[in-house]
């Protein structure tokens, strides 16, 4: 699904990225199979061998924030051919006497470009993890400063499509994608996956001289991060995976797991909505409020109704407010908004987040169809959106509807599939948009050495160290914190209580697609 912070995205941009490793020269392994840790292979040497030329990243930057760039190879099955950069960046330990080792991130996306995230994290992590690691930040292969892919795509060729549209449309959309994709990228389209960033990173990793390396990662963070113990698992130390997805479902189905759950998500901001009646004049009981928002859905389907500078179909009301259904409040006021406008009122523009750049979509689509086959025949889809709009009718038509991977090239490697006892922290509100609690748990059942931290009542996507939407919630900062400290992980999973009020105000963290 960007996920940025603290800003709150309000369109429905999807985003979302696997594979066993490759020893050079040998067959592919099965998925399942516990990969061989070659990184620092006689074939890789070229690569680990690198000294980063370690530099000032700007002249408005602190003299302590370095960049460098480090080359990699397109193809990890032929890392003699073709090499690639990855733009890389640190800030060292505070105290060099406490130092553990690094601490590698990354924002989500796919598609969130990361070499900001150190300067970040000086500000939203407590100084007892900045004075034992090494912040290190990277753009992911193909995003950003690394070597980007783009794909030459229009305004509208970015947007994610809408059911409104003809469905022969959409296909015509995810063909144009796929085709422009393939022509523009050329032989890069295939290498611009989840598993060769998590192989980018463990190069890093040898390139800085450690044995192991600590990890933050927030929503599509959280599949590279399991990615990496799944391939690397001696590798990784103390990983710390903020609003989880599901392995198992990378990453159709990722997609579609939107749309049954926002439909009790649905169901608790009817009874939150109706207890505020008396503030948001949507109705008194849960049935009232539900028959207030349906009904200016099909008003708006009959007649699109003018909020601020557009005007609305009812299509548009479901797509703009799904992820909103998870964040009570929100929601309600943009209801309220909705109803206002249907009666005439003038009301402002709904809030957006700026348009998403062609290397942000490309790369998301990119690694999404990089990483997992999809279904190949358009009736698939179509069936699917169909079957789903009677199921969950908020957004089952969005959710299954058909995209570019329906068009792309065969993945070149088969999905990994994570299950191992890596040692890990999940944390996970209850009420995520873009990452389901659902996701979270199916996350815990395939990493079996991690705990799950659940923020009860907890709303909105990110949890821990700024990247929440919401006021810091202490108890699941300071699990967090204990953890990357002392290493020690909860001797069972954990429940937090949600923290109330209003975040205060965050530095603004580099942005990155929707699911992450």
């Amino acid at each position: 699904m960007p996920h940025s912070v603290p800003r709150r995205r309000r369109l429905p941009l999807v985003a979302l990225g696997l594979t066993a490793v490759l020893a050079p020269g040998l067959a592919a392994l099965p998925a399942s199979a516990a990969p061989r840790q070659d990184t620092e292979s006689r074939s890789l040497s070229r690569f680990t061998g690198q000294k980063p030329d370690w530099k000032r990243c700007g002249a408005d930057t602190p003299a302590a924030y370095q960049c460098a760039t480090l080359k990699v190879p397109l193809d990890y099955r032929d890392p003699g051919g073709t090499a690639i950069d990855v733009a890389i960046s640190r800030i060292e330990a505070g105290d060099p006497g406490k130092r553990r080792g690094v601490l590698l991130s990354n924002p989500g996306g796919p598609g969130g470009p990361g070499l900001d995230l150190p300067l970040y994290f000086t500000k939203t992590m407590p100084k007892s993890v900045t004075d034992r690691y090494d912040l290190i930040g990277f753009d992911p292969r193909g995003i950003g400063a690394s070597t980007p892919v783009e794909c030459g795509l229009t305004d509208d060729e970015k947007r994610f499509p809408r059911s409104y549209r003809p469905f022969d449309e959409n296909v015509a959309w995810a063909k144009t994608v796929a085709d422009k994709c393939r022509e523009e990228t050329g032989a890069a389209l295939s290498h611009m996956t989840t598993r060769n960033t998590a192989r980018d990173m463990d190069v890093l990793r040898a390139v800085l001289g450690e044995k192991k390396i600590s990890y933050y990662g927030v929503s599509y963070g959280t599949a590279l991060g399991s990615v990496y113990t799944q391939l690397f698992p001696r590798r990784a130390d103390r990983f710390v995976l903020d609003s989880a997805v599901d392995p198992k479902k990378m990453w159709r189905e990722m997609f579609q797991v939107w749309a049954p759950e926002v439909e009790p998500a649905f169901a608790r901001w009817t009874r939150w909505t109706a207890e505020h009646s008396a503030t948001y004049d949507l109705g008194k009981t849960p049935a009232e409020v539900s028959r207030t928002f349906w009904g200016l859905v099909k008003r708006a389907d009959r007649d699109p109704i003018d909020v601020g500078t557009a005007k609305l179909t009812g299509t548009d009301i479901r797509g703009l407010l799904r992820r909103e259904f998870f964040t009570v409040r929100n929601a309600a006021e943009l209801v309220g908004m909705l109803k206002d406008a249907a009666a005439g009122k003038p009301v402002p523009d709904f809030p957006t987040e700026p348009e998403s750049t062609d290397n942000l979509v490309s790369a998301l689509w990119t690694v999404v169809c990089g990483d997992a086959p999809m279904p190949r025949d358009p009736k698939t889809y179509h069936r699917d959106s169909v079957r789903d709009a009677a199921r969950y009718p908020l957004f089952g038509d969005f959710a299954s509807t058909i995209n570019p991977c329906a068009f792309w090239d065969r993945p070149v490697e088969p999905r990994t599939e994570v299950d191992n006892h890596v040692r890990s922290l999940i944390v996970q509100n209850e009420w995520d948009s873009q990452t389901p609690l659902s996701t979270a748990r199916g996350m815990h059942r395939a990493l079996k050495g991690s705990r799950l931290l659940t923020v009860d009542e907890g709303e909105g996507h990110g949890v821990v160290y700024g990247m929440s939407a919401g006021p810091a919630n202490r108890c699941a900062e300071d699990t967090a914190t204990s953890y990357l400290v002392t290493g020690r992980l909860p001797s069972k999973d954990v429940t937090c209580r949600v923290t109330p009020g209003v975040r205060p105000a965050q530095p603004v963290a580099p942005a990155s697609p929707a699911f992450g």
